[in-house]
This record gives C-alpha cells, sequence and structure tokens, in this order.
C-alpha cells in the first residue's frame, strides 16, 4: 500500500507540473473534497480541482512544483512542496505583477483505492502577498 501511495504522490506533482486538467482530475475520487487555504469554498469533485487548477495556471501559466518531502501512513500521505512561478495573471482579484514568487506549502492526502477522497493544502499565502509586493517584508 505504501508503495502505491507513494506513487499517486509522485503522479500527483507530475500531473500539477504537466499542467494537464485532465491528468490532475483523473487522481481524484468523483467525490472527492479539496481544501486549499487559499480558497473560500470547498473544491469538490474533479471538476472543482479542474477548476482551482484553472485560476493558479492562469495568475502562474509557468507554476512548478517540487517534492521537498513526503510521509505516508497507512491510507494518508503528506507531501510537503516549494511552487515557483510568475504572477502573469489575476489571483484572488490580484492584477499581474510580472514577479516571481517562491513559496512553500503542504497538503494532506486521503487515499481511497487508487484515487484521492480528500486533500487539503496550507501553503505561505502571506509569503506569496509579500512576493508579488502586496505585504511588506518582514
Amino acid at each position: 500500500m505504501a508503495q502505491r501511495i507513494a506513487q499517486l504522490s509522485a503522479d500527483l506533482i507530475a500531473a500539477w507540473n504537466s499542467h494537464d486538467a485532465d491528468q490532475v482530475a483523473a487522481l481524484y475520487a468523483a467525490d472527492c473534497v479539496g481544501l486549499d487555504v487559499a480558497q473560500a469554498e470547498p473544491q469538490r469533485g474533479p471538476e472543482g480541482i479542474r477548476r482551482s487548477l484553472g485560476r493558479y495556471l492562469q495568475a502562474f501559466p509557468d507554476l512548478h512544483f517540487s517534492t521537498d518531502q513526503v510521509v505516508i501512513d497507512r491510507d494518508r500521505l503528506v507531501v510537503s512542496w516549494i511552487a515557483r512561478g510568475t504572477h502573469r495573471g489575476t489571483l484572488m482579484n490580484i492584477p499581474p505583477t510580472g514577479r516571481t514568487i517562491e513559496v512553500q506549502g503542504m497538503t494532506l492526502v486521503t487515499v481511497q483505492g487508487d484515487q484521492i477522497a480528500r486533500s487539503q493544502s496550507v501553503w505561505d499565502l502571506a509569503g506569496m502577498l509579500r512576493a508579488i509586493g502586496l505585504l511588506p517584508e518582514l
């Protein structure tokens, strides 16, 4: 089971980096629920995940994730990641700045079968806002 979940982790990062919404959505169960610290509403089902990816790719068309650490416990997976990209589109009503971001985050995933049933992403939203010039440096 751990090997299968480790592969799902690698597939998830590769799918996000492919920028292929269908490839990403295929990893999520029909009734999955995704929570993201930067989004007010949960993402429900593969279509909700697809829309979420679209919002991030609109804002950061060169978005790229790298894995920092992966922890597996039974049917759960935690991926610590770093995201990099250039702010070239609107995100959260913030117009593009052309600035580059690098933020760290973690995603907790619950797996059912071979798909993601639940995900919760917590990442450095304040760091992103600093990087694009909306918050002062600490």
